[in-house]
């Protein structure tokens, strides 16, 4: 799998849906990948990007406190396929000299990756995505423009059901 290191343009706001949308590119690279996360995971996103910090541990402040009591790292962060409209991640943590794997959503993924200041890393392959058959939706759009044009006119059926 190749991987590129990416970084957060932004979040937005999927107005159709009222579902954030966090939008990832390549360092030096025009193209976007779009992903379309929880509220609860845009908040601590959008927290952590503004700098502002809760009086309490929200639960990805907890997540880094209990990797950091194991005497363990978030080493870095993979988003890695797309199956049925649904994004992977794997998180990475260095365990004592391990490397251990743990799955996750892209969103918390995301979220831990910037409580730790580790690397974010995307399959190649999702910037160029392209439908496995008739049945699937068109490819998300890889350019600004094209993001959006397709997020002011997007079918909230084009993504399945959305619940928290």
């Amino acid at each position: 799998m190749n991987l590129v290191p990416v970084k957060i343009d932004g979040l937005a706001l999927d107005i159709t849906t009222n579902t954030p949308v966090v939008i990832l590119s390549p360092e030096n690279d025009e193209r976007v990948l779009p992903i379309w996360i929880g509220h609860a995971e845009a908040w601590a996103i959008a927290m952590e990007l503004s700098g502002v910090k809760s009086d309490r541990p929200m639960t990805h402040d907890l997540l880094k406190q209990t990797i950091e009591v194991l005497e363990a790292e978030v080493d870095r962060v993979e988003i890695t396929e797309l199956q049925k409209q649904t994004f992977f991640a794997v998180v990475y943590l260095n365990c004592h000299g391990e490397t251990r794997r743990l799955d996750a959503r892209p969103s918390d993924s995301i979220a831990l990756a910037l409580k730790t200041k580790c690397p974010i890393f995307v399959s190649i392959e999702l910037f160029d995505a392209q439908p496995q058959s008739d049945q699937e939706p068109p490819p998300m759009p890889t350019d600004r423009e094209s993001l959006r044009d397709r997020l002011k006119k997007i079918n909230p059926e084009d993504f399945g059901k959305y619940s928290l």
